[in-house]
């Protein structure tokens, strides 16, 4: 794999971004508005019930899932601005292999999700008194595994969009919405309905939350649900590029990329 190559497909997103206020303004807007709406809610509920500490519960939940969906946006974005911009079909037309076009992604990713979270971790300490990295560098693995998940259902998701077309992209918005009642953000599996429970289990956000809960409530630190999470987060990122890689090579094989139009899915 040529790091070169990656490299430029992160230039290109620097270089997208820099030349645009309203694409950098999404990376931090949102983020601040989620903190501040949870952390007033927080502030809230910790005034009716004393006994519970919402604000390092549900505001720190908060924080690490947004942290999850700038990282899952970081990849989809950076693929549907190729999209947009008709320029998919002239980046592959390269030497340029799947394995480079990928990291480059996610590399474009990492620079883009935490400069979230550092507006994130300050406006939680500074606003709400949140200091998430008081807990240790245990809060690091938490945000690791993530950031992992966050990248496979990013690279899972532009796989869907690349076999069914551009127009596909309104599935992937909402997808972090929709995964969020099941991957135990704000309560634990157990509240979950038996049936649902097992869906929970195959996915590594409800291990990394569960393992957060028991560090805010100032329990032993869970490393088996560390270990599985973290685990399961790079099994599926390698599950994920191989299905891209799938659906990049069933788009060429049967003429979909040449085709590419936001108009039809196909």
């Amino acid at each position: 794999m040529n790091i070169r190559r990656s490299s430029a497909i992160v230039l290109r997103i620097f270089y997208l971004m820099r030349g645009s206020f309203t694409r950098v303004f999404p990376l931090f807007a949102w983020a601040a508005i989620d903190i501040i709406l949870w952390g007033f809610i927080t502030r809230y509920l910790d005034t009716v019930q004393s006994t519970f500490n919402f604000v390092s519960t549900l505001l720190g939940a908060v924080l690490l899932w947004d942290f999850f969906t700038r990282a899952m946006f970081g990849v989809s974005t950076s693929f549907f601005e190729d999209v947009w911009s008709r320029n998919f079909l002239n980046i592959f037309a390269t030497p340029l292999r799947i394995s480079e076009y990928l990291t480059g992604l996610i590399a474009a990713s990492m620079m883009t999700s935490f400069i979230g979270l550092i507006v994130m971790l300050l406006m939680a300490g500074l606003i709400f008194g949140l200091w998430i990295f008081s807990y240790g560098l245990v809060v690091l693995i938490l945000l690791l595994g993530l950031f992992l998940f966050g990248i496979a259902f990013g690279i899972f998701a532009i796989g869907i969009v690349l076999r069914f077309g551009p127009a596909a992209e309104w599935f992937i918005w909402p997808m972090p919405a929709v995964l969020a009642p099941v991957a135990a953000v704000f309560y634990p599996v157990s509240v979950l309905p038996i049936w649902l429970q097992p869906i929970a289990r195959i996915l590594p956000a409800s291990y990394i939350f569960e393992a957060l809960r028991a560090v805010v409530a100032g329990q032993a630190i869970p490393m088996y649900s560390l270990w599985i999470g973290c685990i399961l987060s790079v099994v599926y990122v390698f599950l994920a590029s191989w299905f891209f890689r799938r659906m990049y090579l069933h788009a060429v094989r049967t003429g979909l990329v040449a085709r590419y139009s936001a108009e039809s899915i196909s």
